[in-house]
């Protein structure tokens, strides 16, 4: 069975051969300017452009908690914009955006993509940043599904 490599660096830099897929959490209501979206909108145009795009015709598509959206930004990686969170954080707000439940089902539809590119998956440690999540509930959510499924996981700490 596979395993869970971290790393130390940035993980819109994935550091293996083969084709990648970059996995990021979105929040559910078409924001997108805060956290490691800026990281990837730095790089590359093109996953912002295809979630606005997403968000704004969701009325005719899938775009819901648990979906995924998977833009190729160069020949051999991808981004997946994986809606996990609900909302933002704001300064009244109570609990926290993180679905973990949604993140499942993301994980779950990024391994039929991943097995169907051949590819590895590389993230940052996905919900625990402005979602709000923890570390200890996300992580046996990838090794129930990335893992399980033979998919060799890379996790970067910036």
């Amino acid at each position: 069975m596979k395993k869970t490599t971290y790393l130390k660096g940035d993980a819109t830099s994935p550091q293996a051969s083969g084709i990648k897929i970059i996995a990021h959490i979105c929040n559910d209501i078409g924001g997108w300017g805060k956290g490691f979206v800026l990281a990837i909108s730095k790089r590359w145009p093109e996953p912002e452009k295809a979630y606005r795009l997403w968000h704004r015709e969701r009325a005719k598509n899938d775009y819901a908690l648990g979906n995924i959206q998977i833009v190729q930004v160069e020949p051999y990686v991808y981004v997946a914009n994986m809606i996990g969170q609900r909302g933002t954080k704001t300064g009244r707000s109570t609990g926290v955006p993180v679905r973990y439940e949604a993140i499942e089902a993301c994980l779950e539809k990024l391994v039929e993509e991943a097995k169907d590119l051949s590819a590895s998956v590389h993230m940052p440690r996905i919900g625990c940043g402005l979602a709000g999540g923890k570390w200890e509930k996300i992580e046996p959510l990838i090794k129930r599904t990335l893992i399980k499924n033979d998919i060799d996981v890379y996790v970067y700490d910036f």
